[in-house]
């Protein structure tokens, strides 16, 4: 699930609107809140043996998107996709972290077509042969959070659809290889960038960067600093350091990044009624590279 809603000031610092209390590490207040979070004195670092407990529920939320995956299909529901995948998280000894996460009330955030993120499963939403289909999902194994999301085409999928996720999944392919102990949070986002940029020039389009969401900290919460954007120069930010856990998780519109959210309050949309695509992984930075927990086991 990304970090909520960011916003960039002139000179190009990153500000957290209201709905920031996502971000649930670190008490500084002020001043000494920016210096600390720069200096990575707020991130979480884990030892090897929490990395394994976190990879256990990365495990697992793999284990849910995969079922949600298979089931999806025209006819369906995503309520009945989010029964699927809270079902296979409890049945393995997991607890969903999205359900009840500041008042959301579903397992899994399930967003068809001009929905970027945080699209709330219903009943009512039956999906439709073509729609685009993003499923984010997060589960809790013994107090250690992991989080994930897919994007899939439901029933015969457009081209144009098609190579968006395409272009997403390769964005969140270069993300997760920039995570690297004395890299710096920029070039992870900047690899993110860098290849949706590429992926637009192979397909002869222009797709959106959304802007306002974005990766975050993981780890004994599920949103915790520091928020990692999906675009930027590189060589800037937080240097990474063995131990810490990040969501790489870039968003892609066919259309303008540029965002609105819902009168429900959760569901972030498309600003032009463009078709999105999302996808993630929780990564850890380890003395052998980049550790990913969320795949399947």
């Amino acid at each position: 699930m990304p970090s909520g809603r960011w916003t960039r000031s002139p000179s190009g610092s990153w500000t957290r609107c209201p709905r920031g209390d996502q971000v649930s590490r670190g008490t500084r207040g002020g001043v000494r809140a920016v210096l600390a979070r720069w200096r990575g004195r707020d991130v979480e670092l884990k030892t090897a043996g929490e990395i394994d407990a976190m990879r256990i529920a990365g495990a697992l939320v793999a284990q849910a998107l995969t079922a949600v995956t298979a089931a999806a299909r025209p006819g369906l529901s995503t309520g009945d996709l989010d029964a699927i995948a809270e079902q296979v998280i409890r049945d393995g000894g997991g607890v969903p972290s999205f359900l009840g996460y500041h008042g959301y009330p579903a397992s899994i955030c399930a967003s068809v077509n001009d929905q970027i993120v945080h699209g709330i499963p219903a009943a009512t939403q039956v999906l439709a042969d073509g729609d685009l289909l993003s499923v984010d999902c997060g589960a809790i194994v013994d107090g250690w959070h992991g989080d994930a999301a897919v994007t899939l085409a439901v029933g015969t999928g457009r081209p144009e659809d098609l190579a968006l996720s395409a272009a997403c999944r390769e964005a969140l392919d270069a993300g997760l290889a920039a995570v690297r102990a004395g890299a710096r949070l920029g070039d992870i986002s900047h690899a993110v960038q860098s290849a949706a940029e590429d992926a637009g020039r192979r397909d002869g389009v222009t797709y959106g960067i959304v802007e306002e969401y974005g990766g975050h900290g993981i780890g004994t919460a599920m949103h915790m600093d520091p928020f990692l954007p999906n675009h930027g120069p590189p060589g800037q930010g937080l240097r990474l350091t063995v131990g810490m856990a990040l969501a790489v998780e870039p968003m892609l519109t066919a259309g303008v990044p540029e965002t609105r959210e819902l009168d429900d309050g959760w569901t972030v949309v498309t600003a032009d009624g463009s078709r999105a695509a999302h996808w993630e992984h929780t990564v850890a930075v380890t003395d052998d590279g980049p550790r990913i927990l969320t795949l399947p086991a």
